[in-house]
């Protein structure tokens, strides 16, 4: 599933125009100005009880090798949006599985 079909099944099930589930969607996982991405960028987490948890981890420089020569190079600290998904989640995904 993509942004845009999220969004038409939004529309669907909210019974409001595409217009308007579009702004709902975007509101919510835009990279930009969405609330996960605000919430990440401030240092906050962002949790949606019985989904998962949205938050940052940050990854120390490390020596990684260019594959096309072999040389050694110094791959800089960062920081990175993770995901570990709530016990509801989980729990409608073992199901599926059954």
């Amino acid at each position: 599933m993509n942004k845009t079909e999220l969004a038409a099944l939004v529309q669907k099930e909210g019974n409001v125009t595409k217009a308007q589930a579009q702004k709902i969607v975007d509101a919510i996982f835009n990279p930009a100005a969405g609330a996960i991405a605000q919430a990440l960028k401030s240092g906050d987490t962002f949790a949606i009880a019985g989904f998962g948890t949205f938050k940052t981890r940050s990854r120390a420089a490390r020596k990684g090798r260019n594959p096309r020569t072999g040389a050694e190079v110094t791959i800089p600290a960062s920081t990175a949006a993770g995901f570990s998904a709530g016990k509801g989640l989980k729990d409608a995904l073992k199901k599926k599985g059954k």
